[in-house]
């Protein structure tokens, strides 16, 4: 005959501690905003230059003694000449044809690059 094995019941498992509620955290006072930078000011493009609706046209004598038609303000010649009437002629032609002006520098004596009045 067999024998009976009891069985040993199994030692009960303890009950894992409650975890205890973490206490309440104290609400950090609010941090204050840094300052609001202010945009910077917007940079102004630089003033362009309007046209007026006419060209001035300047006859200048260089140092090798050519005669150069040019614009006001620029830097390349449109157009060189040997003698100053030649100059002349062409931009009062080129003047009167793009609704421009004439401006004819002096190249000698103590007003030398001066514009002449006429």
């Amino acid at each position: 005959m067999a024998k009976k094995v009891e069985k040993k019941p199994a030692p009960a498992k303890k009950a894992a501690p409650a975890k205890k509620p973490a206490p309440a955290k104290k609400p950090e006072p609010a941090k204050k905003a840094a300052p609001a930078k202010k945009p910077a000011p917007a940079k102004k493009a630089p003033a362009k230059k309007e046209d007026p609706g006419y060209r001035n046209y300047h006859v200048v004598k260089r140092e090798d003694g050519k005669w150069e038609v040019k614009f006001a303000g620029g830097n390349k010649a449109i157009k060189l000449f040997a003698t100053q009437k030649e100059a002349i002629e062409y931009t009062k032609q080129m003047a009167e044809n793009q609704g421009g002006k004439m401006l004819v520098h002096n190249s000698k004596g103590a007003n030398k690059g001066r514009i002449q009045k006429k």
